[in-house]
């Protein structure tokens, strides 16, 4: 095996393959413009046919691209996502596991539906589960250095945002699945590492907000459920301002995709901005947790 978990050497991009789920629009896109800039060969899968072609076309003055469409929730989808890339270029170095969801409209955690459920933990949990289980052995059957990198959030992968339940719990799903992959990493010294990464300074001005166009028919709202629909990133910058007192912070998306790329280049466990933030709260859970109590969550109600 070339390379060991040990030894945990930077990857060299250039002339590499990257796979990225969720890369045809957000941070997806950022991410793949970012590897594309290193030199790197990339196939991004999303489950939108006309932003998949938008995207690899404007993207492929940048180097070698293509797309591919592909649902995450799906074994037979995802497999043969992973038999393409490895039929055609026969390796994946980069996988980013970065699509997601959110359950469609919040509000309060027995309002939710089975539906809610069911979607949001498709894409979120199932999709990175079943890319795992379709790419990794392959992976690992190269012998080549490589990294795995999850999307979590702070919602949930740190502290739930209260009013986003589903959601939350999907992310905590996906930080604690990353971290048991990369403890049997580490044990099996593999040539392949894991990443999760935190999308983090500031707000998002993400196609996740406007996720439910992509929602499945047979996963539609069966009933009222919360009454609500989701929030546009406007109103969602609104509501923020309003419950804080202050115009929040906008994450540069472009900007997220280079940090991304760069920690999962250096092969950092943990990509993520403002830690220090992160720490503080972190104590304060594990303090009320000593003390059977429950625990804060974040400070921002949406």
């Amino acid at each position: 095996m070339s390379g060991t978990a040990g030894e945990s050497q930077p990857i060299d991009p250039a002339g590499k393959v990257a796979v990225v789920t969720g890369g045809a629009s957000g941070i997806g896109r950022s991410i793949c413009e970012a590897l594309l800039r290193r030199g790197a060969t990339v196939v991004i899968a999303d489950v939108q046919q006309d932003a998949l072609d938008d995207t690899v076309s404007e993207l492929s003055e940048l180097g070698a691209v293509e797309g591919r469409v592909t649902d995450v929730s799906d074994e037979v989808s995802t497999r043969a996502l992973a038999e393409h890339v490895f039929g055609t270029h026969q390796r994946c170095n980069l996988l980013f596991l970065n699509a997601g969801v959110t359950s469609g409209g919040g509000g309060l955690p027995w309002q939710q539906e089975p539906n809610d459920w069911r979607w949001c933990f498709g894409v979120n949990v199932f999709g990175v589960g079943i890319g795992v289980s379709e790419f990794l052995p392959r992976m690992l059957e190269t012998g080549e250095p490589g990294q795995v990198i999850t999307t979590s959030s702070g919602d949930g992968g740190f502290a739930p945002v209260a009013t986003a339940s589903v959601y939350a719990a999907s992310k905590a799903a996906v930080s604690c699945f990353t971290e048991a992959l990369q403890l049997n990493l580490l044990r099996e010294e593999a040539a392949v590492l894991a990443s999760v990464f935190y999308p983090s300074g500031g707000l998002m001005d993400t196609g996740l907000y406007s996720a439910t166009r992509n929602r499945p028919s047979h996963l539609a709202r069966t009933g009222e459920g919360t009454g609500r629909r989701s929030m546009t990133f406007d109103e969602l910058k609104e509501r923020v301002a309003r419950a804080t007192g202050s115009e929040p912070p906008v994450a540069d998306i472009a900007a997220l995709g280079e940090f991304a790329v760069e920690g999962a280049l250096e092969r950092r466990y943990i990509i993520a901005h403002d830690l220090d933030d992160t720490e503080e709260l972190l104590h304060r859970r594990a303090d009320s947790i000593g003390r059977a109590q429950l625990p804060p969550s974040h400070r921002i109600g949406l």
